[in-house]
């Protein structure tokens, strides 16, 4: 029987008895792992990982080259010819390179060769996949063409941050790791994912909007499923949100709130918050495992809604329990027709009891929600998990220009009016007032110039302002700045401008206690702590109008984007997060 090396052998062992104990982690490459021992001892598998990450971010450019460039082509002539290290032989296999078809082979080779050309280095991808149970052959070749379209500086990221994961896969089976809870809820999400609406569900794509048929199903998967991981009860509610509660001994203690949504925007990703409520039931089933029980209660909400989909308005779950369900609300139709009070009904809920489901803020101790980052900067630190320090505040408008059509060929260019111009003006502007204070952001989202035609001057230009920052008084700022931007552009050309605020979201910062608990756990686990502000609007947005709140994000793969087919995270990355709130809810139960 083969023995796994464990962490105090490791770091008791001298640098050479290290380098024999790590080879292989990374392709020809020893360096990486002897320059990360001088941060030993190491806290963790996370430590260690971090620390090779850094050496390589630090290595420069030609380093991390030569790197690339130690590794194989997938099914290429080192496979071929039996030439392939030990662990590229057993990823490679465990994909199927070694059992393609002709087809499959020639199509690789002809991506290999268009992939070199025009990069100069080799295609990396990590074969056995977020859930390390390898890739589809398939999925390889869809991954290598789409891949191809992407930048050089882009793409030579990429290689780095799939070497990474090769490494921590490699690292895992030294170590003898699987990341079985990780794993199950990767399942859970798959199962989750088996439900969406028609004609979605026959084009292969994810779509569940509010209580449609997909949606009653996934309801109904996540009660079972509570009900099979211990929950002491749960139930559905009138709003259609899934409540679990697992009780503690002392029925006057308080409760801590976690959960997030199970709808999806159309043609999305598995993860978007589907993640923070299979997390939460992950732990929940630990604890009903080992017959723990904690000094307070816990409550996991799946909220019904939370994307605005189906209907005009967003967060209906998470508003009927901070007593913000507007009833006029039910009286919104979809794009059938039905009256959101009528699709009510039709699921068997019962509109007239949601104004019981506000909860009480004396009740409980806060809110927490893991979700999914949904954006690039974890993928790019080479960090799993990242502590949220606040939820942007946000305003949307509707607006128009409007200036004069005219003959595009005999108006001279010193008399126009030109409505698309001065928009595209304001386009430029916008970006650079947002990129002055560094995690502000701004989009004109839509642009649309009505009756348009190739040989008229735009008379009129429509489009959108989606403007957000991570305190109020900042997004003011960029607001008042934008708009009196457009307000100089228009009045500069002689234009004359409509606007329409559509939204306006107050910033909703972490409570500092409870975001110091989640950035204890990182440290407990010896995860590199990275404070950030979530750009999207969270559940806990709505929460955190009646108690604290603090999120902890998830890195996603794919450069992390998200309401996507190509959203994804790691299995062993799920494992961590499960692992952060289990610490998060063991230093609540000391504190308590």
């Amino acid at each position: 029987m083969t023995l796994m090396l464990t962490l105090q052998q490791l770091n008791a062992a001298d640098p050479a008895q290290a380098a024999r104990l790590l080879d292989g982690l990374y392709e020809h490459s020893p360096w990486i792992v002897e320059a990360a021992w001088a941060q030993r001892p190491f806290r963790s598998l996370a430590h260690l990982k971090h620390s090779m990450v850094q050496v390589l971010d630090d290595a420069g450019m030609d380093a991390q080259l030569a790197l690339i460039r130690a590794h194989p082509e997938l099914a290429g002539k080192a496979m071929v010819d039996h030439s392939l290290t030990a662990a590229s032989t057993h990823e490679q296999g465990a994909a199927g390179l070694n059992h393609c078809t002709a087809a499959e082979f020639a199509r690789l080779q002809r991506l290999n060769d268009e992939y070199k050309a025009r990069f100069g280095f080799p295609f990396i991808l990590a074969v056995r996949g977020e859930r390390g149970t390898g890739l589809s052959r398939q999925q390889i070749i869809d991954t290598f063409e789409r891949r191809l379209n992407n930048p050089r500086h882009f793409e030579l990221q990429e290689c780095l941050r799939n070497i990474h994961r090769i490494a921590e896969l490699r690292l895992h089976d030294k170590f003898g790791i699987v990341p079985v809870i990780g794993n199950r809820v990767w399942d859970w999400a798959a199962a989750l994912a088996q439900f969406s609406d028609a004609p979605d569900l026959q084009q292969g794509q994810l779509t569940v909007t509010y209580l449609t048929e997909a949606h009653r199903a996934c309801a109904a998967f996540i009660k079972t499923l509570m009900s099979e991981c211990g929950f002491d009860s749960v139930s559905i509610d009138a709003v259609g949100n899934v409540v679990g509660h697992y009780r503690s001994h002392d029925p006057v203690a308080k409760t801590l709130l976690t959960g997030s949504h199970y709808d999806t925007v159309r043609n999305a990703g598995r993860h978007d918050g589907r993640l923070g409520i299979l997390v939460a039931i992950a732990c929940v089933d630990e604890l009903a495992r080992r017959g723990e029980r904690l000094p307070f209660h816990l409550e996991v909400v799946a909220f019904a809604e939370e994307e605005g989909q189906r209907f005009k308005t967003s967060f209906l779950g998470s508003s009927a329990l901070v007593g913000q369900f507007d009833m006029a609300w039910l009286e919104q139709q979809d794009a059938e027709g039905v009256t959101l009070r009528e699709a009510m009904r039709q699921a068997g809920l019962r509109p007239e009891d949601i104004v019981k489901l506000q909860r009480q803020p004396g009740d409980y101790m806060g809110f927490v929600e893991v979700h999914i980052e949904q954006g690039p900067v974890l993928n790019e630190l080479k960090l799993p998990l990242g502590v949220v320090s606040s939820i942007n505040g946000s305003v949307r408008c509707t607006a128009e220009v409007i200036g004069t059509a005219c003959h595009a060929g005999t108006t001279p260019m010193a008399r126009r009016q030109d409505a698309a111009v001065a928009v595209a003006e304001l386009v430029l502007a916008v970006e650079q007032r947002a990129a002055r204070d560094g995690d502000s952001v701004a989009t004109v989202g839509q642009l649309l110039v009505p009756n348009g035609s190739t040989n008229v001057v735009p008379g009129r230009c429509q489009f959108t302002l989606d403007m957000r920052a991570p305190t109020d008084a900042q997004r003011d700022a960029l607001v008042n700045d934008i708009l009196k931007a457009l307000a100089e552009i228009c009045a500069r050309r002689q234009l004359l401008y409509t606007l329409q605020e559509t939204m306006r979201v107050a910033a909703a910062p972490s409570a500092p206690d409870w975001q110091q608990r989640w950035e204890q756990s990182l440290t407990t686990l010896g995860v590199a702590v990275h404070r950030m502000p979530s750009g999207a609007g969270h559940d806990a947005m709505k929460l955190h109008q009646i108690m604290p709140q603090a999120m902890l994000f998830v890195r996603g793969q794919n450069s992390g984007i998200s309401h996507s087919p190509l959203e994804s995270t790691s299995s062993d990355d799920i494992q961590l997060a499960v692992d952060a709130m289990t610490q998060l809810l063991a230093q609540i139960a000391t504190e308590y």
